[in-house]
Formats: structure tokens, C-alpha cells, sequence
């Protein structure tokens, strides 16, 4: 019999302190990047979570040291830029896209094989859009259905990769992230423009390593780097995409009060803050503060009457992953709300739209509609119990949670796939519970 979980439903608000757990992307990038210098780096608020556990288990392969001083502390101590070995055994990337794709660009101008697999998910997602540029830099790189997908062999190609300008059709900070590290290995300069500005992670931690980095609007430069020079620590802030389901159920829980400690408010992350404020949601931001090298703040939520509201493919970059909350915030507000440009959702873990819309009706008949690229949310209507998949999806399964709480209730359906960004969700949701 498979798993489930229930939530039921909250009457008497949520209240109290939530310390948000360290981001995921600034966690897969500080162990990568620091893999790849020569001294130690002490990093604290790591997420340990199956996503970037991959990334730390991909990294001790590639013979970098990394020795954990508890669940969240660890120091990592790489060979040099040039210094990483060749794997004895194939890569298990997990259900981790980002170490996957951030790893091929590291990989893409290694002199040795490397070999990636992941879970059956990782499987069937496209890799085409990392693919096609690094091979464009001139990378060989090989894997199934059309080198689209996992299983992929990175075979060396003898010499360094070549520099170049590349217009990305899609703004996605994992295919900026993997040509601006296979950059650092090239033998000229390496530029990625994108339609939008996507989060910029990797830009900023690349600069705490010492590399120049050149912005102009979209565009953003790396040159090629013999040495990186690594900090002697990194203090991961708290995960915005984790906060923003604290952030919505405290926005539409009765009497809910919240303050969320220690959240990462990295200007290209905080669309969710955005989108939330336009449905007029009663956050505010505190202690505002920097935490290796990104902003981070405390965030006060509490209990509002949200409406509903428009957003499409400008901000789509800044809450990609925010999508499926939002969707439940805006269930609960008075309104239609209106989400466009948003078709990168149906190659994540699953076709997220398509799962949003499935599952989310089950609560409330016909309030959701399934566009080509977005959803239409009609708010306001009458909610009911509900027993729905989580397809093994982190943020599916999160959001069912909140959905039902804030209605009549929920059982989730394999519910443990939120070990993958956030294991202590279901305890942290029975903390702050008023009884």
C-alpha cells in the first residue's frame, strides 16, 4: 500500500518563528564551487536534502573532500580549478536537475569521461537546451532520444572548449549557470544573453571566488580562469522557494501570524513577494542583511483578504518554482487570476500545469483551467476535502498541504518527495498549528 499523509484542516491559524532551510541553488553551487578551489570552505546552513545530497555525492566522485561537522556544516576542500579526477563509477545525479545540468557545463571541458544517470523522473526530462550550447562550444556530449536525455556520456575532446556569444531562447539560470561554467574552461570569452534576466546565483558566487563577472541588461560575460580563490566560508540564507509556503499560508490561514527567519531576498528571487504584495498580502520584510555575498531578511506575515490578479512571462524567471503556491493563494482570493508565459512548468519534475490543474480541482470543481502555458484561477469558491497524487514532486506535494489546511482538508499521496528540497516541512507545519 503506498504511503500517504493527511493534513487536516487549520482553524486557529499559524503562529510563531519558521527558520527557513538553506537555499537549494546557493547550496548545490557552494559545494560545486568550492569543489573546484584549492583551500577549505566552511559552509553552514547547507540544505540537506536528496537533491543536494546528489550534488555532494557527484563532487566526492570527482575527487574533491567534503567532510559534514553536522547536518547542515560541512567544509569542502577541492584540487584547484583543473583539478578534478575521473569518476569510477557513473554520476547519479538523483531527481536533482540543477546538479545535473551545472555539472555537464563543469564537465563539458574535463580531459577524462564522465557517465550521468539520475532517478526515473530526471529520465524522462529534457537535457537538449544545456546540451546544444556546450556542444556548440564544442563539447562532445551523447545521450538518448536525439542526445536529449539520460543516460549522457561526456567524451574529452583533447583540447579547450571554445568561447562564444550565445542568445538563449528561454531565460533559465540552470543553461546561463552551465555555459558560464564550462566559460571558465574555454579560450576566449563566454556571453549568455537572455529574453529576461533569470536568477543570478551563479554570478555572485562566482565573484565571492574571485572571477569577473561583466553584466549588460541580459547579457552576462565570464572569461576564462586559471585559479579560482575560494572564501574561507559561505552562510547559505534561508530558501525563498521554501518560505513562499509559509508566506501563503499564513496570507490565507485565519488568524495566522508568522515571521520567517533568516529568508534569501535576492532581487532576481522575490517574484513571489511581488505577486503576493499585487494580491494584497500583509508581508513585510525586517533585518534586512547581507549573508555570503545574497540579501537576506526576516519576512512578517499575517492573515489577509487577497484578490486576484494578472502575471505572465516578464516576471515568469524571479517564481518559476513558485507557480503551484501561487496557484493556491490565488484559489483563495476574490477573483480570477490570470497566469501566462509559464509552459517551462511542464518539463519540471512533472508537467506541473497540468498536475496544478488536475489535483487543485479535486478541492473546488472547475475553479482551475489548463492553458497551453499558464492557468486560469477562478477564486473565491467553496472548497471540500480532497485525496490527491503528489506525482513525486516536492512542490505539488507542498502545496497540496497548504491547500489543505487552509480548506477542508487533504490526504496527500506519496507524500515523501518533499525530502527533496525540504524534509522538515510536515513537522515545521505541525509546530506552528495553534491548537
Amino acid at each position: 500500500m503506498e504511503e500517504t499523509k493527511c493534513i487536516a484542516s487549520i482553524k486557529h491559524g499559524l503562529r510563531g518563528e519558521v527558520r527557513i532551510p538553506g537555499d537549494k541553488s546557493i547550496s548545490h553551487r557552494s559545494v560545486m564551487f568550492s569543489a573546484l578551489g584549492s583551500t577549505p570552505v566552511h559552509i553552514s546552513n547547507f540544505l540537506h536534502a536528496q537533491d543536494c545530497m546528489s550534488t555532494v555525492a557527484c563532487i566526492r566522485a570527482l575527487g574533491a573532500k567534503v567532510d559534514f561537522l553536522g547536518e547542515d556544516e560541512l567544509i569542502v576542500t577541492g584540487n584547484g580549478l583543473y583539478g578534478l579526477s575521473e569518476p569510477q563509477t557513473i554520476l547519479d545525479a538523483g531527481n536533482s536537475g540543477t546538479t545535473l545540468r551545472l555539472m555537464m557545463g563543469i564537465l563539458a571541458g574535463q580531459p577524462f569521461l564522465s557517465t550521468f544517470t539520475g532517478d526515473t523522473s530526471l529520465h524522462t526530462r529534457p537535457m537538449k537546451r544545456v546540451i546544444k550550447p556546450l556542444r556548440e562550444m564544442g563539447a562532445q556530449i551523447y545521450g538518448r532520444e536525439k542526445n536529449t536525455k539520460l543516460p549522457i556520456a561526456i567524451v574529452p575532446i583533447g583540447k579547450k572548449l571554445h568561447g562564444m556569444a550565445y542568445n538563449s531562447p528561454v531565460a533559465s539560470a540552470q543553461v546561463k549557470s552551465a555555459i558560464l561554467l564550462a566559460g571558465l574552461f574555454a579560450d576566449a570569452p563566454t556571453t549568455v544573453i537572455e529574453p529576461h534576466a533569470s536568477r543570478d546565483h551563479t554570478e555572485q558566487m562566482l565573484r565571492a571566488f574571485g572571477v569577473p563577472i561583466e553584466t549588460n541588461r541580459t547579457a552576462v560575460t565570464v572569461r576564462p580562469m586559471k585559479t579560482l580563490v575560494a572564501p574561507r566560508s559561505i552562510e547559505v540564507p534561508g530558501d525563498i522557494s521554501s518560505a513562499a509556503y509559509w508566506l501563503v499560508a499564513g496570507s490565507i490561514i485565519p488568524k495566522s501570524n508568522l515571521i520567517l527567519k533568516g529568508v534569501g531576498i535576492n532581487p532576481t528571487r522575490t517574484g513571489i513577494l511581488d505577486i503576493l504584495h499585487a494580491m494584497g498580502a500583509r508581508i513585510t520584510i525586517q533585518n534586512e542583511r547581507t549573508s555570503g555575498g545574497e540579501k537576506a531578511a526576516d519576512i512578517h506575515v499575517e492573515t489577509s483578504m487577497l484578490k486576484g490578479t494578472e502575471f505572465g512571462s516578464e516576471i515568469m524567471p524571479r517564481l518559476i518554482d513558485e507557480i503551484p503556491i501561487l496557484a493556491v493563494a490565488a484559489l483563495f482570493a476574490e477573483g480570477d487570476t490570470i497566469i501566462t508565459g509559464a509552459g517551462e512548468l511542464r518539463f519540471k519534475e512533472t508537467d506541473r500545469i497540468q498536475a496544478i490543474a488536475d489535483q487543485f480541482n479535486k478541492f473546488a470543481s472547475g475553479a482551475i483551467e489548463d492553458t497551453e502555458n499558464g492557468l486560469v484561477i477562478h477564486g473565491g469558491k467553496r472548497m471540500q476535502r480532497a485525496t490527491c497524487f503528489s506525482y513525486d514532486d516536492h512542490r505539488i506535494a507542498m502545496s497540496l498541504a497548504v491547500l489543505g489546511a487552509a480548506g477542508r482538508g487533504v490526504e496527500i499521496e506519496r507524500p515523501d518527495c518533499v525530502n527533496i528540497s525540504y524534509p522538515t516541512f510536515y513537522d515545521t507545519l505541525l509546530q506552528v498549528k495553534q491548537k
